[in-house]
């Protein structure tokens, strides 16, 4: 997969990620549990056509690399999907050359003899076919069992450590880990979270929002949570909702569409947006994303709003695909190159410049540090680095240029630094990982390499966009992620489920410890609190979802929220794709919301843009 040069200034963007060309239409995918095709879905540079979802992942038919917000697209084809909790066919066995080969996850049958009965094993015996005495098969067996003890202690003494290589291939969360305490308990080793289960678990529904009616596909991520409020991106605004009615308690207009939202919000709830300059209209729906601002969550107040020209763009105003907030930093980047601006004021920090190594700041990762994801090079041999900056500069503080074969990297963490990449496009999922990459924030120094197979963990990234991850943790010296689903323990119709595991990021090799989701569930990782992870139980098709905290030590798991399983509710909380929703949990509450919609068509069932569940309150 190759990335065009960029483009000549205002056009919209292309599939590639960048700008100059239109959007591939997005399509829906099925939930969890749903009868799965064989996946035709490709991935942020994967060996099919390599494309990358827009957002949090929601569902669409990826183009080839992953189009930039605020493109012009194509409605969705007509929804063929059940919800996530649908019960689904068995998974049939894959066949290669005339055998069979059991789907991951499944229980194999020993091996027998040939004619199928158990055979007695041999007795020992002496050279020349004559059997040995019961004493001298004693002292053999001890001498065996003496060897092999001594056998196992030399392997488990070479394989641990930090061994001489840099690149750890993680090892199958599936097979491996206990739920012992690991001697690690409490909180989690980076101290106990806020969230605390409540005397009755047992949620209710609390609100629903039905989607507006927009005429084409329309990106409406971004969501956050306040102490009164559940605020959202709209059509050409951002609402928020009071949090036990969903009345709206202020509306923000804006001159177009919100076109990207920071993940991280400042101390006093103050966050950076992403939006268009005017209004989409018919017949080409779309508007370059160049608008950058910062709202007031508390007020519903836009406290300033600017753009920026340079880079790529010359004289004409900057596109940008993505923002995000580092302390008092607003970084927003794309293919014209990257910007920043005082959270405070809109200052500009820095603006995208024009250099003879024809390199650019694609994007930024953000929270507790600021890191860069800068392509460079001519469009023939274009290379990657990830820079570790100085927030108020700009300047590189470290800098590790990731190996040949990356066109794109995902930033899962500043600090500690964890990157994910799809190297040689060889994870062919569509998750756009085929590695994590565990560096020293302050060196630049590669610790671990973390080979993470596609078949077998289930974290995703948007290759194209630098701060697009999701299911995967990093925290406790840590990097967790669940498996893909697989058959659970019962072996019934229906009866998949996963674990989350966990690689130490030193030296990349997988925990014992494992947390499992449960005959039926499906666990998704969707942030830390303190040393703990909070991850949603997605439900089967006769019960509600879960909200748990996992201690990050132990992997114990507790339950912070059930929802009913009355089917009409069940059916609103399971209209929503996992690959596709925005999904936050705090203090006792649990929203799911969407990140893209699309005109609706006749006969179509009621859509919601957000669903509320709350327990307690």
């Amino acid at each position: 997969m190759t990335q065009p040069p960029p483009p000549p200034p205002n056009q919209p963007p292309d599939p590639q990620g960048g700008f100059g060309a239109p959007t591939p239409q997005p399509p829906t995918e099925p939930g969890y549990g749903y009868p799965q095709q064989p996946p035709t879905e490709p991935g942020y540079g994967y060996p099919q056509q390599p494309p990358t979802e827009p957002g949090y992942g929601y569902p669409q038919q990826p183009p080839a690399q992953d189009p930039g917000y605020g493109y012009p697209q194509q409605p969705p084809a007509p929804p063929q999907q059940q919800p996530y909790g649908y019960p689904t066919q068995p998974q049939q066995p894959q066949q290669y050359g005339g055998y069979q080969q059991p789907p991951y996850g499944y229980p194999t049958q020993p091996q027998q003899p040939y004619g199928g009965y158990p055979q007695p094993a041999p007795a020992p015996s002496a050279p020349g076919g004559r059997k040995l005495s019961a004493q001298l098969q004693i002292v053999i067996a001890a001498v065996v069992a003496v060897a092999v003890i001594i056998g196992v202690g030399i392997w488990y003494a070479g394989s641990g450590g930090e061994g001489k290589d840099d690149e750890a291939k993680g090892t199958g969360g599936t097979s491996q880990g206990t739920t012992g305490d690991g001697g690690k308990g409490g909180g989690g080793i980076d101290g106990a979270g806020k969230e605390k289960p409540p005397a009755d678990t047992r949620a209710k529904a609390a609100f629903q929002v039905p989607q507006p009616k927009v005429p084409d596909v329309t990106d409406v991520s971004g969501s956050w949570i306040t102490d009164k409020a559940y605020v959202k991106s709209g059509v050409n605004s951002v609402v928020a909702y009071d949090l036990d009615k969903g009345t709206p308690l202020w509306t923000l207009p804006l001159t177009g569409q919100v076109c990207g939202a920071s993940r991280h919000v400042s101390a006093d709830n103050k966050v950076p947006i992403l939006f268009e300059a005017t209004k989409r209209v018919a017949p080409r729906y779309y508007q370059p994303c160049t608008e950058v601002g910062v709202i007031d969550l508390d007020t519903g107040k836009l406290l300033w709003s600017t753009s920026i020209t340079g880079g790529s763009a010359g004289d004409q105003k900057a596109r940008f695909s993505e923002i995000t907030l580092s302390g008092a930093t607003v970084a927003a980047g794309g293919t014209d190159g990257g910007a920043a601006f005082d959270l405070a004021n809109g200052n500009p920090r820095w603006k995208p410049q024009v250099n003879d190594e024809n390199c650019y700041d694609l994007g930024y990762g953000g929270g507790a540090g600021l890191v860069a994801v800068r392509k460079c090079g001519p469009y023939s041999s274009q290379y990657v680095l990830v820079q570790n900056l100085n927030p108020a500069t700009g300047a590189p503080v470290s800098q590790y240029k990731m190996p040949a074969g990356v066109k794109y990297a995902s930033v899962v963490s500043t600090k500690p630094l964890v990157v994910a990449a799809d190297v040689g496009e060889s994870a062919g999922d569509g998750s756009g990982i085929s590695d994590f990459f565990s560096l020293d924030e302050k060196t630049g120094k590669l610790k671990a390499k973390i080979t993470a197979d596609a078949d077998q963990y289930a974290a995703r990234c948007r290759s194209t966009r630098v701060e697009s991850c999701s299911q995967a943790l990093v925290g406790n010296g840590r990097l967790y992620v669940p498996t893909e689903e697989h058959e659970g323990s019962t072996g019934e119709y229906g009866d998949e489920t996963n674990e989350v595991i966990a690689f130490d990021l030193a030296t990349g090799r997988t925990v014992p410890e494992k947390a499992d989701a449960g005959d039926k569930y499906t666990l998704v990782p969707l942030r830390m609190d303190g040393g703990n992870l909070i991850a949603y139980k997605a439900p089967p098709y006769d019960k509600g979802g879960q909200i748990v905290s996992i201690d990050g030590g132990t992997m114990k798991s507790t339950v912070l929220l059930e929802n009913p399983a009355d089917k009409s509710v069940r059916d609103a909380e399971t209209s929503f794709s996992l690959n596709g929703a925005e999904l936050a949990y705090r203090n006792g509450r649990f929203f799911l919301s969407e990140s893209l919609i699309s005109k609706a068509r006749e006969g179509d069932d009621k859509n919601y843009l957000i669903v509320a569940f709350a327990v307690g309150h």
